[in-house]
Order: structure tokens, then C-alpha cells, then sequence
């Protein structure tokens, strides 16, 4: 695991920073506006959402720099979230998803991860490697010492990502979400401690 500047200071807060992620397999970073043309194609592709809220749903390109612009500026200064854009090291250029950590609980040191990639990267196991990049960073960049996922029951290409990347199935929370075009859904909760490491 490479990261942007090498002395970080470890156990530093999510938003001191916006991150950085580099391994032998993929690229998380912050968007530019210039991304928009490769992120339409995840952004306006209806199978991406399916499991998903719709939240950055859209086939326009300005809708999309905008969503860009306040994601890396207004969203993470104000500790909203962080959504990065996805690269494979062989083309840093073209973002080909996101990478999303959000709902930080500083109190316990915990924080929820997602993902949405583009449908042509599907089944490559780009998606562990994006959660597993995450992960490493969030533990030992972030001081985070829980990170957890909600995904739809029927997600199941999901709950193999995460279960392949270690995390462990906590149980359905019946009705507790409200997701953009989605109403009222369950959820199946997946967690992650940083003590899970070492075992």
C-alpha cells in the first residue's frame, strides 16, 4: 500500500485529509471536473443502481462537474463524506467508479463504506480491491477501528465483495432506511474491526 505523502501522521482524523489510495491494483482519489466524461458512463447506467440509492443518478454532464466540484470542496469540508473516484494504475485517468466512506463516528472511531463501479468492471475483483484499499487506509491512516456496510438482501454480487474482503455478516435491520428511489428499504449490516486484523 503506497500513499500520497509518506509521513503521514498516523491515526490523524477522516477529514484531516482528503484521501489518497494507491496499491498494485487500483487508484482512489479526488475527482476533477475533467472526470465527469468517464464517471457519465457509471452515473447514467440504470444496472449500476440497482442496488443502490440513487444519489449521482444522471445521463448530464454538467449536473455530474458540479456534483464533482462540491463532492471534493464543499461535501468534505463540511465532514458530509467523501466520494473519490476509482482509477486502475495503468490508465490514473479515467475514474471507472466511487469509492465512498461516510456516516463517520468519531466518538468510536467507525465509519460506513460503499462503492459503485462501472458495469464492464464488474466481476474482475476490482471491487474487493477497492474495499480492501479502503479498509487499510480507514485503519491504519484514519484511526478508524470499525467500518461496516449496509447493502439490499438481494445484493448478492455485494455481500460476496465484502464477505471476500473479510468483513463478517452482523444481521437485517427491518425498515430502517429511507433510500432515494428505493422508499423505505432492509438492510443487511456487514462490519469490520481493526482487531479482526490480527486474529
Amino acid at each position: 500500500m503506497r500513499y500520497s505523502e509518506r509521513n503521514l501522521r498516523m491515526h490523524r482524523k477522516l477529514y484531516d485529509r482528503f484521501p489518497y489510495i494507491e496499491t498494485d491494483d487500483i487508484i482512489i482519489r479526488k475527482m476533477k471536473e475533467t472526470d465527469a466524461d468517464s464517471l457519465l458512463s457509471v452515473c447514467s447506467n440504470r444496472n449500476v443502481f440497482k442496488y443502490i440509492p440513487d444519489f449521482l443518478y444522471t445521463d448530464d454532464r454538467d449536473i455530474l462537474k458540479a456534483a464533482i466540484h462540491n463532492l471534493g470542496g464543499r461535501d468534505f469540508l463540511e465532514r458530509r463524506w467523501i466520494i473519490a473516484g476509482i482509477c486502475l494504475p495503468e490508465n490514473p485517468d479515467k475514474v471507472i467508479g466511487t469509492a465512498e466512506m461516510f456516516d463517520y463516528n468519531e466518538a468510536v472511531h467507525a465509519v460506513e463504506i460503499g462503492y459503485r463501479l462501472g458495469e464492464e468492471f464488474w466481476g474482475q475483483g476490482i471491487a474487493v480491491n477497492v474495499v480492501r484499499g479502503m479498509t487499510e487506509y480507514l485503519f491504519q491512516e484514519a484511526g478508524i477501528n470499525r467500518i461496516q456496510a449496509t447493502v439490499l438482501p438481494g445484493n448478492i454480487r455485494s455481500k460476496k465483495v465484502l464477505l471476500k474482503a473479510g468483513f463478517q455478516k452482523e444481521g437485517l435491520l427491518r425498515q430502517v432506511s429511507c433510500w432515494k428511489g428505493k422508499g423505505i428499504v432492509d438492510l443487511e449490516m456487514y462490519s469490520l474491526l481493526k482487531s479482526d486484523r490480527v486474529r
